[in-house]
């Protein structure tokens, strides 16, 4: 079984670009528009990671990441932020709301590869037990 991933991004290209190299990497991708859209699909699947844009219309990045830790399925989730922002104040706002990482746009396919290994190793190891 893969593992399940929620890729959120305004931005169509960039959804496109993620969900290409995590499907290629064998990993199963939903794809959301904003937090909203990610937020609903949230409530009904429960996924390995989500990989949030920050600035989105409707609910950014970060308020979703605030939003999914308050369902209960969603509190050990890995939550990474995949964004152009890379401020050490935004990266503080996201770590308070509970983002697991965070990523700096453009990505680097093997770096978020390599960020997703290294999240999904605990989770996958506790599912084997």
């Amino acid at each position: 079984m893969s593992n399940v991933i929620l890729a959120v991004d305004d931005s169509p290209s960039m959804r496109q670009m993620v969900g290409q190299t995590l499907r290629a990497a064998g990993y199963e991708v939903i794809e959301a528009a904003d937090g909203v859209q990610a937020f609903e699909l949230a409530k009904d699947k429960v996924v390995d990671v989500v990989i949030t844009d920050v600035n989105m219309p409707n609910m950014d990045g970060i308020t979703l990441v605030a939003q999914l830790r308050t369902l209960p399925n969603y509190r050990l989730v890995p939550l990474l932020l995949l964004t152009t922002e890379s401020s050490p104040e935004r990266k503080a706002q996201g770590k308070q709301a509970g983002a697991t990482g965070w990523m700096v746009k453009p990505f680097n396919p093997d770096q978020l590869l390599a960020t997703l290994a290294r999240v999904l190793g605990p989770r996958l190891a506790a599912r084997a037990s």
